[in-house]
């Protein structure tokens, strides 16, 4: 039976949608394969972790009917990517294998059994269903992903919140040295909802989610909808199931401050360029800077244990006291790196203070920071 026949690119296109959750290495050998199903003329590509579950259905081709068999994801990429993007190409099946066939190329690849992958059962009590454009999505998560915990003990941090209320969606993600928070309106009005998404699926929606742009199905809204233990996300003809970290999250509105005494609104390349510079001689231990705000002035003095140090001063609208504070340079980085706006707006109180980073003309975006000792 020949499973599909198609140009390589658009072959090449649906498996690279669903394979970025497959391992390499996994005590389950079936989960590194890829569950291709048949069902008349439209094929279904499945890929599992058993925590996530990503499904995207394609028009490809081949013979109608019934099939489905399981084949290693990454193999078959690593070929598809080695031939020309414009070629024909078609996967057939016989017995138990799939033969891969393109120009005057030909791989046989060995299968596993469809009924041995495992599927993620979904959850019976989803709430309701709410959507976003997918540019707003990807826009929100850009904006807090890097303050997510890496492995940390504490696991309700190797994640992003998702609260959705009303008419907004906030996300917000901390590792406990700093927090992000960025919101965005939603169109109609759903009951609070409070999920805690994993590390693994926030940085996969990164990757599939759209721009927007010249295709139509990049204009597609998602629709999320959450239960007790799972999240279901469905775009541009994929499913994406995954389940939650459970545990509860910081009350993140307690870590925010509310009253400054001092503010500077200053461009943000020159700020980020400046502590680009300064961080070159940091001590790879504590990456600290000192920052020492006074009138017209913003000096930054980076140092390591070689005795060396460098000196950035930028020019700034501040007519307040004398405040010199320490931070980590890779959080002030972090932050700048990750937004496109010309200008940035610090809050400071005094020098133990947290920092409080927003965007001047986007309120729904907020940004803490915690003081280094120096």
């Amino acid at each position: 039976m020949i499973v599909l026949k198609a140009p390589q690119d658009k072959v090449l296109g649906a498996l690279q949608a669903v394979a970025g959750i497959v391992e390499r290495r996994h005590t389950l050998p079936v989960l590194a394969n890829v569950l291709i199903r048949k069902h008349g003329g439209s094929l279904e590509l499945t890929t599992s972790d058993l925590e996530i579950q990503v499904r995207t259905t394609a028009e490809l081709g081949g013979d109608a009917g019934d099939f489905s068999t399981t084949v290693g994801a990454r193999k078959l990429i690593d070929i598809l990517r080695s031939m020309p993007a414009d070629q024909t190409v078609s996967l057939s099946a016989s017995g138990s294998k799939l033969t891969l066939q393109g120009g005057k190329s030909r791989f046989t690849l060995q299968t596993l059994p469809a009924d041995d992958f495992p599927l993620v059962q979904e959850a019976a009590d989803f709430g309701p269903a709410f959507a976003v454009p997918q540019k707003t999505l990807k826009h929100l998560i850009n904006q807090v992903h890097f303050s997510m915990a890496v492995h940390d003990i504490r696991y309700y941090l190797n994640g992003i919140l998702f609260v959705a209320e009303g008419k907004s969606l906030t996300l917000v993600a901390t590792d406990g040295h700093r927090l992000a928070l960025a919101q965005a309106e939603l169109e109609t009005e759903i009951p609070k909802q409070e999920v805690i998404l994993p590390r693994k699926t926030v940085l996969e929606l990164m990757r599939l989610l759209k721009d927007g742009g010249k295709d139509a199905a990049d204009e597609q809204p998602i629709e999320m909808r959450f239960a007790g233990n799972q999240a279901k996300f469905s775009f541009s003809g994929m499913e994406f199931v995954t389940k939650l970290v459970e545990g509860k999250f910081p009350d993140y509105n307690r870590v925010i401050p509310k009253s400054h005494k001092f503010n500077v609104t200053l461009g943000r390349l020159q700020l980020l360029a400046s502590l680009q510079r300064a961080a070159i001689l940091t001590s790879e231990k504590f990456k600290a800077v000192r920052l020492s705000f006074e009138p017209g002035q913003l000096s930054i003095v980076s140092s390591n244990a070689e005795q060396e140090d460098a000196r950035e001063e930028i020019d700034i609208d501040y007519a307040g006291d004398l405040i010199e504070t320490g931070f980590n340079v890779t959080y002030l980085m972090d932050v700048l790196q990750n937004m496109s706006q010309e200008m940035v707006s610090i809050d400071l109180n005094d020098s133990s203070a947290s920092a409080l980073i927003t965007i001047p003309e986007q309120t729904g975006f907020k940004y803490v920071v915690m003081p280094m000792r120096i």
